[in-house]
């Protein structure tokens, strides 16, 4: 390389030069080296913000503090969390704003955090996952002095203090609650009537587990309503022509029943005319 001014050559890197001649003849054409006041300096190649707007961030992220006061101030006690931050710079680089966040070692649910946070910086709608085993905590711990007993009762008050520690400094108008899901072995085929056989069955149909429910009772029978009558069900034994009815006068796009939930096979019959007449569109699953 030839400084350009003074006509001698300029030093050479002790590893050599990054690349071989002719790429470095053509960077000298379009003006891409940079070089010093004189051959002393070794010169550089140059870069183009246009050519480079989609760099990924870099490798290491320096912080130089921690969340111990943070958490401490929420009443928080947990050990080495991860940084808030940090977790939000990285969604906002890898995310977009609808993605879901999954952390399979949630801990204190630093991620969760996170997610809130950055969803309220951008207005993103961001869901988040959150696993964690209900470890036992040590009876020699700040935590257990504290009243917790599992690392889970932690992450659960976390997600509730930094959604509000989040919507009293932003006000952001956005979506702060958080559903809790345990695993259990299956329920279906057995007795049990409950959430659990509910989201049991969404599981099994692949339907999102976020979305909201309610329960109505129609003569003194629970019925589930998923998603604002996308999903329905009700898990009794023997029930009633009239409540089948009342079901169908919602028109459901799926309702599920317990293969209990009819006398014999020409109630179940009946059921499925009654849906054909009145909600032709609902899909039956009996389970």
């Amino acid at each position: 390389m030839i400084h350009p001014v003074t006509k001698k050559p300029c030093p050479v890197p002790e590893r050599g030069w990054r690349n071989p001649s002719a790429t470095m003849q053509e960077l000298l054409k379009k003006d891409l080296i940079i070089f010093g006041q004189d051959e002393m300096v070794q010169p550089r190649r140059k870069y183009l913000l246009k050519d480079n707007m989609y760099e990924n961030i870099p490798s290491i992220l320096s912080f130089g503090g921690s969340d111990i006061e943070m958490l401490s101030q929420m009443n928080i006690p947990f050990d080495t969390p991860k940084i808030v931050s940090i977790c939000a710079e990285h969604i906002a680089c890898f995310t977009g704003k609808e993605d879901i966040i999954l952390d399979y070692f949630s801990g204190s649910a630093t991620m969760a955090h996170a997610v809130m946070q950055q969803n309220a910086e951008d207005g993103g709608q961001r869901k988040y996952i959150m696993v964690q085993v209900p470890e036992q905590i040590k009876e020699t711990s700040m935590a257990y002095d504290t009243g917790y007993r599992k690392i889970t009762d932690i992450g659960k008050d976390r997600i509730r203090r930094a959604a509000q520690k989040i919507k009293n400094e932003t006000n952001a108008n956005i979506d702060y609650g958080f559903r809790v899901l345990k695993c259990e072995e299956t329920t279906i085929g057995t007795d049990h009537i409950g959430l659990d056989l509910l989201f049991t069955c969404l599981l099994k149909w692949g339907i999102p587990l976020s979305f909201c429910y309610n329960t109505e009772q129609i003569m003194n029978y629970i019925v589930y309503n998923y998603h604002n009558g996308d999903f329905m069900a009700c898990f009794y034994e023997n029930i009633p022509e009239h409540v089948i009815k009342e079901i169908a006068k919602k028109q459901p796009s799926r309702v599920v029943f317990c293969e209990n939930s009819f006398k014999n096979s020409l109630t179940k019959i009946q059921v499925e005319e009654i849906f054909n007449f009145i909600s032709p569109n609902t899909k039956i699953n009996i389970i």
